[in-house]
């Protein structure tokens, strides 16, 4: 869910500083909860072991991709399925992210599919309309693991199928995790400098706000127009155009909205912290250092980050914390986006029940989800966890709850997740440099590119 290629920067961080947590742990009384919950979960582990520790051993296939962080994760958690389910052997793969699609592809042509693998957005719906992946809601009517109340209803609706559009139906998929794309800062930065930090609070902090205090915290000692630390960097174009009125789609209709004015003025105020105010990277400068590893660094001011970036902040050597994105002045409105990834269970699985078993264990047992958070892999799919020992930890970020109103109040699914083809959005994104690099302004951009993109949704989407 990520979109930054940012995991090599992790090991020349690990391997150049020492640094501690930014957190010692909970308070007695939340351990002590903490661990009547993990030994109940424990004891509830052992009762299911009883029941099928006389089953026949079954070995399953799971295929993931992610980060070597988001790796040994899962590996703890498929140990703990392993504990709970004796009976289970599970075969856990994962492949470098930019290889994943291609190969689960491949896989599936040829018939050698995962029994469980991820999947999300355009890939969910092409693969539940041609009948790859298995309807699961028949085995969650028959679980009391799923609780329909209790699990965000934002990631569930990316995995229903009513077989003509996504989001409503059955379950064909359950969701790995609800990822809000939140706006995180250098607290230490901006208390040196002295500047009120970015609020936690929607629509308090507006644009104006971030570029006055993006032109405070962007230093270039040598007047060489090369700063040693950048204000922001990779501003969400998504956040802009959505917290400005626009849209990319509306899918209601079809209509790709690019050339509207909502939308282009959020382009080309994202396009002008670079150009105009050179408080964020150009491409060249990104190029040589991007902004995820100058935020590690401690060389960027504000940057974005979701659930799963928590392990390696939480690593770093100065205080941070996560605010809503700033909002657009000409509305008020605060947006973002928010992810989600999904485990699918191939329709071919010889082991469907242990398949669902696995996919259930992974998205809604509450043990499951409890080292989920605590590894901080991601917000918990259940509610009541969110807003309970979530919410309440003392780990950063402070203002965790930014990642809840993001996923209740004012985020929104990535662009492409209601797109069976993704062709019309690739080409924005293909040639959006010419913006970024001042080829051409905003506006005239997106009136040469919608009719090109429109045309290709209408192919291959309609």
């Amino acid at each position: 869910m990520n979109k930054r290629l940012k995991w090599s920067s992790l090991v020349l961080l690990a391997t150049t500083m020492l640094v501690t947590a930014c957190s010692n742990g909970g308070s007695s009384n939340q351990a002590a909860n903490n661990g009547n919950n993990i030994q109940s979960s424990k004891q509830t582990t052992q009762t299911v072991s009883d029941t099928v520790a006389d089953k026949d051993p079954v070995t399953i296939e799971f295929m993931g991709h992610g980060n070597p962080n988001e790796k040994g994760i899962f590996e703890k958690l498929i140990a703990s399925f392993e504990e709970k389910y004796p009976h289970v052997t599970v075969k856990y793969t994962s492949v470098p992210p930019g290889e994943y699609s291609q190969k689960l592809t491949t896989l599936i042509s040829s018939g050698k599919a995962p029994d469980v693998f991820y999947v999300g957005g355009s890939e969910f719906y092409r693969f539940a309309e041609a009948g790859t992946v298995l309807n699961v809601q028949p085995y969650l009517n028959e679980t009391d693991l799923f609780d329909p109340d209790n699990v965000w209803s934002q990631a569930l609706d990316r995995y229903r199928y009513d077989g003509a559009k996504v989001g409503s139906g059955d379950l064909y998929g359950l969701p790995k995790d609800v990822g809000p794309w939140a706006f995180v800062y250098n607290k230490d930065l901006f208390d040196d400098k002295g500047i009120t930090p970015p609020s936690a609070v929607a629509g308090e902090w507006t644009w104006d706000d971030l570029l006055d205090a993006a032109k405070q915290l962007t230093v270039d000692e040598n007047g060489d127009g090369k700063p040693e630390q950048y204000g922001v960097a990779a501003y969400s174009l998504e956040s802009a155009v959505w917290a400005n009125g626009g849209n990319f789609i509306d899918y209601d209709t079809g209509q790709v909205l690019v050339n509207e004015q909502a939308f282009y003025d959020a382009m080309q105020f994202v396009a002008d912290l670079t150009l105009v105010h050179g408080v964020s990277p150009n491409v060249e400068a990104e190029q040589s250092m991007n902004g995820y590893t100058r935020f590690l660094n401690g060389q960027l001011a504000m940057f974005a980050m979701g659930p799963w970036d928590q392990p390696a902040f939480w690593e770093l050597p100065f205080n941070w914390d996560i605010a809503a994105w700033p909002a657009s002045p000409t509305t008020g409105e605060t947006a973002t986006w928010l992810g989600s990834m999904g485990f699918a269970i191939s329709n071919k699985s010889k082991h469907p029940q242990e398949a669902f078993d696995l996919a259930a264990f992974l998205s809604l047992d509450e043990y499951g989800q409890r080292q989920n958070y605590e590894l901080g892999q991601a917000v918990p799919n259940l509610i009541d966890l969110s807003k309970g020992e979530f919410l309440a930890s003392d780990k950063a970020p402070a203002s965790r709850q930014v990642f809840l109103d993001i996923i209740e109040d004012y985020g929104r699914p990535d662009v492409p997740a209601f797109s069976k083809d993704t062709q019309w959005i690739d080409l924005f994104w293909q040639q959006a440099s010419r913006v970024w690099n001042g080829e051409v302004s905003a506006q005239q951009f997106t009136a040469e590119i919608q009719p090109k993109m429109q045309e290709l949704y209408d192919k291959f989407n309609k």
